[in-house]
């Protein structure tokens, strides 16, 4: 199969590139960077690599040509800031989607799979968990421009034929987490007590998320792909909630290094409590996590280098 795996260069899509080479694929990559080229090209023969704006037109008819599916995980935003400015979280992400799919339609392509976001499009939590049935409400930007593309992939289907399907990821976090950005706790948190740095928690730190390993997460995709079922949208998480304090609690002890952590005072865009009902994804996918997170946490602290 030829698989386009938009964002590929980013935390998600390097370890979902990295599974489908091995797996004999090939995986054309679209990002604006390259910073994993060289990792993912040992992994298989089949790599191509097109790098560029998605906003360039050209560039995104070039990468759709020849795939069979797609693998959309390209995004502009952050949840914490994508407040500031609305219309730059619209235009940079929804509206490049929308051509994105036109182009899909006439290229033929047979299914896109889109990473959404379980933490952010359902809202503060009417019950818990939370089932994909659940009001969507999003209280940030973010989250709105994710919804939106949710239904645009629904209305391509219906219009068009073009099959999709949708995985609501919770909070990912593995090996090779980026933390330049401050995005992702668990790869945050670790990098600052292993160098001795305060984290900064928005909060009393009694916020709660779901935490899934990025292993579990592509594992979902991929057999998202031979999914012929009528659902179309999937939560991806652990199906256990984690508070700050808790995986704080849970990386010191991993590490036995002391944290140094400082309080500010909460954010709106922050809800309290988010953890996903995976009972979906396992019984049409046959899936479940098989990373606990204090196994993940010491995965990651092993790939780490421990001053």
């Amino acid at each position: 199969m030829n698989y386009l795996v938009l964002g590929g260069d980013g935390f998600q899509g390097y370890h979902l590139c990295r599974r489908l080479l091995e797996d004999g694929n090939t995986v054309r990559v679209f990002d604006r960077t390259s910073l994993n080229k060289d990792k993912l090209a040992g992994e298989g023969k089949g790599l191509d690599w097109v790098e560029g704006d998605f906003n360039d037109d050209q560039l995104v008819e070039q990468a759709v040509s020849d795939v069979d599916v797609i693998f959309h995980l390209i995004c502009t935003t952050l949840p914490k800031t994508s407040n500031d400015d609305p219309a730059h979280d619209v235009m940079s992400n929804v509206v490049p989607t929308l051509r994105l799919l036109e182009k899909a339609r006439t290229a033929g392509v047979k299914k896109i799979i889109f990473f959404s976001s379980g933490g952010t499009v359902y809202g503060v939590p009417e019950t818990l968990p939370i089932a994909e049935h659940h009001p969507t409400r999003p209280i940030c930007a973010y989250g709105i421009h994710k919804l939106t593309i949710e239904k645009y992939l629904h209305l391509y289907h219906i219009l068009h034929g073009v099959d999709y399907a949708i995985m609501r990821v919770a909070n990912p976090y593995g090996v090779n987490q980026p933390v330049e950005k401050g995005q992702g706790a668990v790869a945050v948190f670790l990098h600052r007590m292993l160098v001795g740095e305060p984290i900064e928690i928005w909060g009393d730190g009694s916020v709660v998320r779901d935490y899934i390993h990025v292993d579990d997460v592509v594992e979902a995709a991929i057999r998202l792909l031979t999914y012929r079922g009528a659902h179309k949208i999937f939560n991806i998480g652990s199906g256990r909630g984690l508070s700050i304090n808790e995986i704080i609690a849970i990386i010191a002890d991993t590490i036995r290094r002391e944290p140094i952590v400082r309080y500010q005072p909460g954010r709106t865009m922050d809800v309290p409590v988010n953890v996903l009902d995976i009972r979906r994804a396992e019984r049409e996918l046959g899936w479940r996590p098989n990373i606990s997170f204090e196994e993940g946490i010491r995965m990651c602290v092993n790939d780490s280098e421990i001053p």
